[in-house]
């Protein structure tokens, strides 16, 4: 399957199937004798999972050792949730973050008149 159809099927831009192949993430299973990359459909099944990796926000490089993990038949799920592990408590933080964003700038908001006169905490604020 070409690169095109490989990257429809699993639900990527082109350019994406094409970037995973350049990084050594994912690559073609060969060339057709024009040259273009070939796809079957475990190379399609990977770009899947890289794909759906992420959606979660897991790094190349953590792509790179959760397809490592899911090749190998002997894998321990031990190493599996660690990763995952790894990226969630990174999610939480973030999510931490942005909450006191969310509730400063909800504060300067509702702080704010939003009237004529050019007193405005959220220009105070920034300032």
């Amino acid at each position: 399957m070409n690169i095109s159809h490989a990257a429809k099927a699993a639900g990527l831009p082109t350019k994406t199937v094409r970037y995973y192949a350049d990084v050594g993430l994912v690559a073609a299973q060969g060339r057709s004798t024009s040259g273009y990359r070939t796809y079957s459909e475990r190379e399609i099944r990977k770009l899947i999972f890289v794909r759906r990796a992420r959606e979660f926000g897991f790094s190349i490089e953590e792509c790179r050792e959760l397809l490592g993990l899911y090749e190998k038949d002997d894998r321990a799920s031990a190493d599996v949730k660690q990763i995952a592990t790894k990226r969630l408590f990174e999610i939480e933080r973030k999510q931490r973050e942005l909450q006191s964003l969310h509730d400063e700038l909800s504060n300067l908001v509702t702080a704010c008149r939003g009237d004529n006169r050019p007193d405005c905490p959220i220009i105070n604020y920034l300032g």
